[in-house]
């Protein structure tokens, strides 16, 4: 099968929504990968906060090509760690989505990885240099949000590719308050103009152009800034006191409602 027939791409992640409690004032913080990405086609610096989490590992391909037949991961990147980031036809997405969220429901699933713990250490390895421990943190899992219409991708590998998608959402609370101190003070120690730099000079040093850290916002100025604006309007990247949210942020906030996502 051609890359022509696979007309539809499919992104399965986790997607967790970390809180905690600051040590400074009580308020409830909303932790975000704040992340800053080398533009090469435009050699401009994009600087942008998500949720923690990550692509869903497939574990077993075959299963997958038992129900729809052939798929295609959709780079060599994806393929390389089976990330469940596939390219599809878009008829098999009713049975593709009903596979994911069948599986994605156990979590000792032997088809998916649907743990979020192990993005969520490599992400705080990654960003905030530090190891991230199991009696740190108390998860509980939320439910999915589905995205069913295809939207185009910004993913680095495949943009402009129509994209649906599936989160697994979960909510991560830091209950170490020496961790949540930590967090606030790494967070304030770069502002975006310094990712900037540091994105530029990854990119001489390593050739990506990549550079992570925290972000850290009292839950409350969120929600109310999407609830500050009509429905219809709040899928779109929104500027939050001077920073850069992604879509995904609304997918781990609860009760606010996007015509585009399907929450179950």
């Amino acid at each position: 099968m051609t890359i022509s027939e696979l007309d539809l791409r499919v992104s399965v992640s986790t997607l967790s929504r970390v809180v905690f409690e600051s040590p400074r004032d009580g308020m409830l913080m909303l932790a975000l990968e704040r992340k800053a990405t080398l533009m090469k086609d435009t050699n401009t610096v994009y600087v942008r906060s998500q949720p923690y989490g990550g692509a869903v590992q497939l574990r077993n391909l075959d299963a997958l090509r038992d129900l729809i037949g052939d798929f295609q991961f959709d780079s060599e990147q994806s393929r390389s760690v089976q990330d469940f980031r596939i390219l599809i036809q878009h008829t098999d997405w009713p049975l593709v989505r009903q596979f994911c969220l069948q599986h994605l429901q156990n979590v000792d699933d032997s088809i998916l990885e649907c743990d979020p713990s192990r993005e969520l250490v490599e992400e705080f390895a990654e960003g905030l240099q530090i190891n991230l421990e199991p009696h740190q943190h108390r998860d509980q899992w939320k439910g999915f949000v589905v995205e069913n219409e295809p939207t185009p991708t910004d993913n680095i590998y495949s943009r402009g590719f129509p994209t649906v998608r599936i989160y697994s959402i979960f909510e991560v609370k830091i209950v170490d308050q020496a961790l949540g101190l930590a967090m606030l003070t790494i967070g304030e120690r770069f502002s975006d103009a310094e990712l900037h730099v540091l994105t530029l000079k990854d990119a001489q040093d390593t050739g990506r152009g990549r550079a992570n850290t925290v972000l850290n916002l009292p839950i409350n100025q969120v929600r109310d800034f999407y609830l500050g604006i009509s429905s219809e309007k709040r899928y779109a990247p929104a500027l939050v006191n001077g920073h850069l949210l992604d879509i995904s942020v609304l997918a781990v906030l609860e009760a606010i409602e996007v015509p585009q996502f399907q929450r179950l």
